[in-house]
């Protein structure tokens, strides 16, 4: 079994550069304040739960 390259050489450390430039710090503070999620699981799971509540309504 060949092990998993990490991006800076390093074992156990690795590099995000979305992370360095804010990318993912700017998508958290959007979906908090809007309530609408930014990852495509949260979207669909948001959707469905729409979509089931409009269907049965709210318990």
């Amino acid at each position: 079994m060949s092990r998993r390259k990490t991006n800076t050489g390093i074992p156990g450390l690795s590099f995000s550069w979305k992370r360095a430039l804010g990318i993912t710090q700017a998508k958290q503070k959007f979906a908090r304040e809007t309530g609408i999620p930014t990852s495509r699981a949260g979207v669909e799971r948001k959707i469905g739960n729409m979509i089931l509540k409009a269907l049965f309504g709210k318990r």
